[in-house]
Order: structure tokens, then C-alpha cells, then sequence
């Protein structure tokens, strides 16, 4: 079911905003109550499921979202048919930035965890930027940061050792945690974010779980031994 909120009760923490990731992360954090006089257009919130997609390459992107809680995933899909994962978009992090520039959507970006989401029209967002010049700073860190975050995965996940690959990509989904836990998804997704095949996925994490290094709590989920994963990389 989708829930239409007022861009001021959103800001402002009225209603069920008061946890939104949109003031937590502080993207509008520098807006003004006067801001808000000329913006008509609601924020869109809904839930996702796995497997939905939110959004498609080449779609025209009029929208971005911001995630409120879950995992989604952007894929890339190659010539051969396969797909490769190019990056993970997790509580805070925002998406179709590209949109910003009148692009289309550059990926497909598909659900991997039960998952809230808000819409934002780009209208409205490009007109709050030209006014407002913290929100313009914002979103450019926005953007240098989605930038880093597709370096780090070219350049950490994409080379090296499966063994390494498989130990960097925990360890990034535990970062800035404080009880190093995460959720694992299927060995699918797992090899097409490292580029490495579902058999060498498997049997790399049954091999962890063998040695220690992550602790099955059930339910696909799993803390790691952070310590010595990274000695692992030191090696």
C-alpha cells in the first residue's frame, strides 16, 4: 500500500516521518519552512517486496527514492543474458540521481530484502536545489558518494581471489555496525556482485562457516568475526 506524505509533515517529523530516512539523512535538512509554501507534490512511501522491482534501465527518470529500511540491488545486465550487480543500496542511501540531469535510469534496481522506499518527484527537487544552496551541496555529496561506492566495488569485489572477494564484500556489509551481523542473499546474487561463479560462492562461505569466521544465527544470518577477516586481507 502506498502512504502519500507531505513534503513539511515529512520534514518536520508529523506523523509516521518521525524515523524517515529522509531526515536522518539529512537531505533536506537545510530546507526552510518557507521552502515548503511552493511545493505541492507529495512524497511517496511504500514496501517492496523481493523480487519487485522498483525501477528499470532506460526508464525516464522523474523520480528519486531514498530507502527507508531494506536492501535493493542495481544490475547491469550483460550481452550473454547474464547479470552483474554493480551496486547495493542500503537505509539512507539514495537513488536515480542520474535523473537529476535528465537521464534515464542507468540499471535495474531490484529488491533483495523486505524493503520501504520513498518517492521523490525530481521537479520538485531541482527546484528546491536552485533555491536552497545546502540541499544542492547535499545532493552533490550524494552523487560523490554513489561515485565512490561504484569505484570501491570495481575495484575491491571485482579482483583478486574469490576467497577475498567474498571476505571484503561482508566486511562492507557489517561496516559502521555495531554487532557485526548481516543477511546473506541467494549464492546467485552473490556471484554476480563479485563475478565469480555460484559454486565458488557456496563452497567459499560453507569454508568461512568451517573456520569460524561467521557464526550462523539461522535465518541467513550471520555475524562475523570481523578481526579475523581482516587478517585474512592483511595476509
Amino acid at each position: 500500500m502506498t502512504l502519500r506524505v507531505p513534503f513539511k509533515e515529512a520534514w518536520s517529523g508529523q506523523a509516521d516521518c518521525k524515523t524517515c530516512s529522509l531526515r536522518e539523512s539529512v537531505l533536506f535538512a537545510g530546507l526552510k519552512e518557507s521552502d515548503f509554501e511552493k511545493i505541492h507534490q507529495p512524497i511517496d512511501q511504500f514496501a517492496l517486496q523481493p523480487g519487485q522491482s522498483l525501477y528499470h534501465a532506460g526508464d525516464k527518470g522523474d523520480r528519486m527514492y531514498t530507502i527507508r529500511s531494506g536492501l535493493i540491488k542495481l544490475v547491469q545486465y550483460l550481452p550473454d543474458g547474464s547479470q552483474r550487480i554493480v551496486r547495493l543500496v542500503k537505509t539512507s542511501d539514495v537513488m536515480g540521481l542520474e535523473s537529476l540531469v535528465g537521464n534515464p535510469y542507468e540499471h535495474d534496481a531490484v529488491v533483495m530484502q523486505p524493503s520501504e522506499v520513498c518517492s521523490l518527484p525530481v521537479a520538485t527537487v531541482q527546484t528546491l536545489s536552485k533555491d536552497n544552496p545546502d540541499l544542492h551541496v547535499e545532493l552533490l555529496k550524494r552523487w560523490q558518494r554513489a561515485l565512490s561506492e561504484a569505484d570501491a566495488w570495481l575495484t575491491e569485489l571485482s579482483t583478486g581471489p574469490a576467497k577475498e572477494r567474498v571476505a571484503r564484500l561482508l566486511l562492507r556489509l557489517v561496516r559502521g555496525e555495531q554487532d557485526p551481523v548481516c543477511t546473506l542473499f541467494g549464492r546467485e546474487d552473490l556471484g554476480a556482485m563479485l563475478g565469480i561463479t555460484t559454486e565458488t560462492a557456496s563452497r567459499t562461505i560453507a569454508e568461512f562457516k568451517r573456520q569460524g569466521l561467521l557464526q550462523d544465527l539461522g535465518s541467513n544470518r550471520y555475524r562475523l568475526d570481523t578481526e579475523r577477516f581482516e587478517d585474512l586481507l592483511a595476509d
